[in-house]
């Protein structure tokens, strides 16, 4: 080799040395930054979160024994609620925890939990029938009356009690396994259905009201007859809501008609993905179904990859790109597609669509100090679709918070498999 041949070849394996070292670097920065805007949003809902109870004039009584008698109080925050998206906001702080192993965030859903217990007896004596449950505090801990009301709270319980196996929890996922085993309505098939706003409608929230559930009781009671329940959710939700002809999930379904709404709407589809990839996270390798739901997965990724739009989000009506880029069904979709990649359920080849749709979430939904924009509020199920596109998108809202978190992770998780040899 001449002189200027070994020259040549000292600079390029310098130079790729240096592209190398390089990329290092620019992959370590960014994960940091990415923890770093996760911590921030986990942060601000610490900094706002009271547990306790104000009455009309403002006052606030951190516990039952302050509140005078006969006084009428609420939340001193959302986050003390009692209420499914609280659930999802638990499991997001204790899947942060034992990310980064700072207990604060695994504490800030234990006192949530406990905080309850501790309360709702004294409203239960004093509950009064001119109110809906969900509108006296604490009402949804003691009545169970949809899924709503304890599904998502009692998987985040669930997780709790892998190290403290309260006896006043245990006592309430025992309540909650008897009704989603006995009391709730269901379909023929034993697909798990509403009686509000119409008798034995199938909503496509309600996978995610009942499979984390199941899924974690099934490895909580060491019985499959859950595991087999949550699969049959799965594919039966599929078969009344899927739409074979655009590859998006109807947001609900009429068993008295036998017809979908009018709806393909975000966050329901998002509450689909995030069913089964709980689901499929505690399924035993082999076990009877899982590759069905596997593909079932597989099969709504990929119908959501085309409709991601220029920024990498997705929007409120997920067919209509008139209506507003919504923050909770795109944190959705990215976690989906981030932890079957790393997972093995779908090829990595969609990767760009996680990466994309965090950096979107990033620029546009994120602020500096950790507040989340354009969260669509609580929707119920409606036959038009104006309904849908004029619901309020607001920040901070308990329905989109958790699934950013959960979103932030997950992508930590994809950017350190992909960086893998």
């Amino acid at each position: 080799m001449t002189q200027k041949s070994c020259l040549k070849f000292a600079f390029v394996a310098t130079l790729v040395a240096f592209l190398s070292t390089t990329q290092v670097f620019a992959q370590q920065s960014n994960e940091a930054s990415d923890i770093a805007v996760v911590h921030k949003i986990a942060d601000f809902i610490l900094s706002e979160n009271k547990l306790g109870f104000v009455d009309e004039q403002g006052n606030y009584y951190a516990s039952y024994k302050d509140i005078p008698k006969d006084k009428e109080v609420s939340f001193a925050s959302k986050y003390g609620e009692w209420h499914y998206t609280n659930g999802v906001i638990n499991l997001a702080m204790m899947h942060l925890a034992e990310h980064t192993g700072d207990k604060k965030y695994y504490n800030y859903a234990k006192n949530h939990i406990a905080h309850g217990f501790d309360n709702y007896e004294f409203f239960q004596n004093r509950f009064k029938n001119d109110r809906p449950h969900h509108r006296y505090p604490l009402g949804q801990l003691w009545t169970m009356l949809e899924l709503d009301d304890f599904g998502a709270i009692s998987a985040s319980m669930l997780e709790l009690m892998k190290e403290d196996d309260n006896p006043r929890y245990k006592q309430y996922i025992e309540n909650g396994t008897e009704r989603i085993t006995y009391g709730q309505d269901r379909l023929f098939d034993k697909t798990l259905v509403r009686t509000f706003p119409q008798e034995m409608t199938l909503w496509a929230d309600d996978l995610y009201m009942s499979v984390p559930f199941l899924s974690r009781l099934a490895v909580y009671t060491g019985e499959n007859k859950y595991f087999d329940d949550a699969i049959n959710q799965v594919l039966n939700f599929d078969k009344y809501l899927w739409n074979e002809h655009n590859g998006l999930y109807f947001h609900c379904y009429y068993s008295d008609t036998e017809e979908n709404g009018v709806a393909h709407w975000g966050r329901s589809n998002g509450w689909l993905v995030l069913s089964q990839i709980h689901l499929l996270e505690r399924l035993p390798d082999g076990y009877p179904g899982k590759e069905k739901v596997k593909k079932n997965l597989e099969k709504q990724l990929i119908g959501l990859s085309r409709y991601q739009d220029q920024d990498g989000l997705w929007r409120q009506l997920l067919d209509k790109n008139d209506s507003y880029q919504e923050t909770s069904a795109s944190a959705m979709f990215v976690q989906g597609f981030a932890k079957a990649i790393t997972e093995g359920w779908i090829d990595k080849r969609f990767a760009s669509v996680a990466l994309r749709g965090w950096e979107g979430l990033r620029k546009i939904m994120i602020t500096e100090d950790g507040q989340v924009k354009d969260i669509c509020v609580g929707t119920g199920i409606s036959d038009d679709l104006i309904f849908y596109y004029n619901r309020a998108a607001r920040p901070n809202e308990k329905h989109g918070v958790g699934s950013v978190i959960d979103a932030g992770i997950e992508v930590i998780k994809l950017k350190a498999y992909l960086a893998k040899p």
